[in-house]
């Protein structure tokens, strides 16, 4: 009991109180624009939570609907390109030639904009869900392929030698030993990655497709006062998109590493 009172205060109470605070600023802020300043909606384009909330309630299945579209491609184009970063991570530890001929293009196709490569490549693909898919991934790869390429150098000498002291086998090095050392590395890859894989999928959405969070949104944007509700519910549902794939990863983080000196800390703290 004493550990969870612990971790009540100390770590959630913070979080509800500030999120508290914003909610307060949020719906004084709308009350002094629309009814003391007497600006227009469509001008303001703060509204009142209390009636987001409302929009919710009833356009929920909808937003649901297209959520569920908007989040199931960027988790397949997640998956796709965290796999991609992880096998290049792995050749370019293994060959240091191979690092020198791919790392350089790998950080020169980050210096593209994603707002001008998400219409390049749903005009070439012409297909929304592919453009989708392409984009998350192309978002993923290098923050998973840096980060785990880090986690797998970041073996110590000693360890290595020990290894070798057994005669071990490269593939056995590499499973016993370089993997499990870069999972708390690569899953911080992977929680970069998975909000901006989701951001990457409603760019695209924005660029004409026919499904998704994104579609609604940009649709609400410019139809008038009316709209501007069911506006910012696309917004705070694609915020919540991106706030639940970095939990997911956590999550998983938290089954495939407990070993970490973080997550051995807290579970010492709740006892």
């Amino acid at each position: 009991m004493k550990g969870r009172s612990f971790l009540l205060n100390g770590r959630w109470l913070p979080a509800l109180v500030w999120a508290i605070a914003l909610i307060a600023l949020w719906e004084a802020g709308s009350w002094f624009l629309l009814e003391v300043r007497d600006v227009p909606l469509a001008q303001s384009k703060l509204p009142y939570i209390h009636e987001i909330i409302r929009t919710f309630g009833q356009y929920g299945d909808t937003l649901f609907k297209e959520g569920k579209i908007t989040f199931g491609n960027a988790g397949l184009g997640f998956l796709l390109g965290a796999a991609a970063g992880v096998l290049l991570a792995v050749l370019m530890s293994v060959s240091k030639w191979i690092e020198q001929l791919t790392f350089p293009y790998a950080i020169a196709s980050q210096m593209i904009p994603i707002l001008g490569l998400a219409p390049i490549i749903y005009g070439i693909v012409h297909d929304e869900k592919l453009s989708r898919i392409l984009i998350s991934g192309y978002i993923t790869f290098f923050p998973v392929a840096l980060n785990m390429l880090r986690g797998l150098r970041s073996v110590q000498p000693s360890a290595l030698e020990l290894m070798r002291s057994y005669a071990a086998k490269p593939w056995s090095v590499y499973w016993k030993l370089r993997f499990p050392a870069s999972l708390p590395s690569l899953f911080s890859g992977l929680k970069i990655a998975a909000p901006l894989a989701v951001t990457g999928a409603i760019l695209v959405e924005l660029m004409g497709a026919q499904h998704g969070v994104g579609v609604i949104m940009l649709r609400n944007l410019y139809y008038g006062p009316s709209h501007t509700y069911m506006f910012w519910s696309t917004v705070i549902v694609g915020a919540v998109l991106g706030v639940l794939s970095y939990l997911i990863i956590s999550i998983i983080e938290r089954v495939a590493a407990p070993w970490q000196p973080d997550f051995r800390a807290k579970q010492g703290g709740d006892r």
